[in-house]
């Protein structure tokens, strides 16, 4: 019996271009369903671009460059193309008056440019984005993990699917999803990377939920760099600050560590200032999402996104994400 999170020992057999076109598809439509019984969210249509200068479009790490053009019929007014939807599901849900407990999910289609490429990171980005609307006693660490327990039921139970639609691929996910704190590890892999880190412990795990993503490590650095205006990151809470996390697996065919979900409690006024302050954005104040942020006029939420290429990379065994994707452009490691 192979322990469910080590590296597989034998071969896998690879499905071909038909089998793999159909079992994405198949993929797709089972898990947005379970996604959003799950969750008890309604799914929205999804923009392609939103309008620059507002403060809509996502900054990821805060220096990616989003793709822009001008809108001929508006008088060259620009757009971006979007990197990802955090802060438009918030307008979305405050322009629908969406209630506490209930949410939206998208399906997001994304330009990165900025991406550095490899076997898991492409410039197109497709992913499922959800948000949900919380209460104020709600934006706390258990509440945080419960939702990320919840959305690891649900990558189960497709992966479950997918062993029965393919009996060769047998299911490696464990049954828990235990917590850990990005400074956690850093004081228990202080010679490692941050990749490093989330290889061994996700080696030894199969899966965790990985806590408080942008927040400065011991050594000042970050284990990863988020944007000052969606998550919440800087938060004090049990065992360090931090409401935000990343679902990570391990991949049984090319051992290492893939992220398939990044999630987080939002900001709220105070935390906004306060994550704007310590990345010396203050300016940002005044974009128009930020202005409506800070004067109350939108809900507290949580929410996060799931990658749909990173799923079916996993699901199906893939070890390059061109294996699931139409794009062409991929950097290939050298001696690859």
């Amino acid at each position: 019996m192979i322990a469910r999170h080590q590296p597989l020992t034998h071969p896998l057999p690879t499905l071909d271009f038909r089998e793999t076109e159909t079992a994405i598809r198949r993929i797709k439509v089972f898990f947005q369903d379970l996604l959003a019984a799950e969750l008890n969210l309604l799914r929205v249509t999804a923009p392609l671009f939103v309008a620059s200068g507002t403060g809509i479009n996502d900054d990821l790490n805060g220096v990616e460059r989003p793709v822009t053009f001008p809108i001929a019929a508006l008088g060259g007014q620009q757009a971006e193309i979007v990197q990802s939807l955090a802060k438009w599901k918030r307008l979305k849900l405050a322009q629908h008056a969406f209630q506490p407990g209930e949410g939206l999910y998208t399906d997001m289609n994304a330009i990165r440019p900025d991406e550095e490429l490899d076997a898991l990171h492409s410039i197109y980005v497709d992913q499922w984005d959800w948000e949900r609307v919380i209460t104020s006693p709600e934006r706390t660490v258990d509440f945080l993990h419960a939702m990320a327990q919840r959305v690891y039921r649900t990558i189960q139970r497709a992966e479950q699917y997918v062993g029965e639609i393919h009996p060769a691929i047998q299911p490696v996910l464990p049954e828990t999803l235990p917590l850990f704190h990005t400074e956690e590890l850093y004081r228990r892999f202080p010679d490692l990377s941050p990749q490093q880190r989330e290889d061994r412990i996700c080696e030894e795990h199969g899966a965790v939920f990985l806590r408080g993503i942008g927040a400065p490590l011991p050594d000042g650095e970050p284990h990863d760099g988020r944007a000052p205006d969606y998550d919440d990151w800087s938060t004090p809470a049990p065992g360090g600050p931090g409401l935000n996390g990343d679902i990570l697996v391990w991949h049984p065919r090319i051992g290492r560590a893939v992220e398939l979900s990044s999630m987080g409690i939002r900001v709220d006024a105070g935390v906004l200032r306060r994550q704007l302050a310590l990345r010396g954005a203050e300016d940002r104040a005044e974009l128009m999402f930020h202005r409506r942020l800070l004067a109350g006029e939108l809900p507290l939420t949580v929410g996060g996104g799931i990658g749909q290429s990173r799923l079916c990379l996993f699901f199906l065994r893939k070890t390059h994400i061109r294996e699931v994707q139409g794009i062409q452009i991929h950097w290939d490691p050298p001696g690859r």
